[in-house]
């Protein structure tokens, strides 16, 4: 695999990443203003797992096509 076939694909997972991200923000967020703790520290684990997984992927896909 190329490269640039590399690079889209790490971008295109990163981007990934992040929209599952925030998807867990917006669904701790509700829980918070529901009041529902337990389910917005589930969320927010989730929200956290996904932010530094995107965070991997973009950094090493940014990387690539920076050279």
């Amino acid at each position: 695999m190329s490269e640039t076939n590399t690079a889209s694909g790490l971008h295109k997972q990163a981007a990934g990443d992040h929209e599952a991200a925030a998807k867990h923000h917006y669904k701790a967020a509700e829980s918070h203003d529901q009041n529902k703790a337990s389910d917005a520290k589930s969320n927010s684990k989730s929200a956290m797992e996904s932010s530094t997984t995107a965070h991997k992927h973009s950094t090493e896909a940014c990387g690539l096509s920076a050279k």
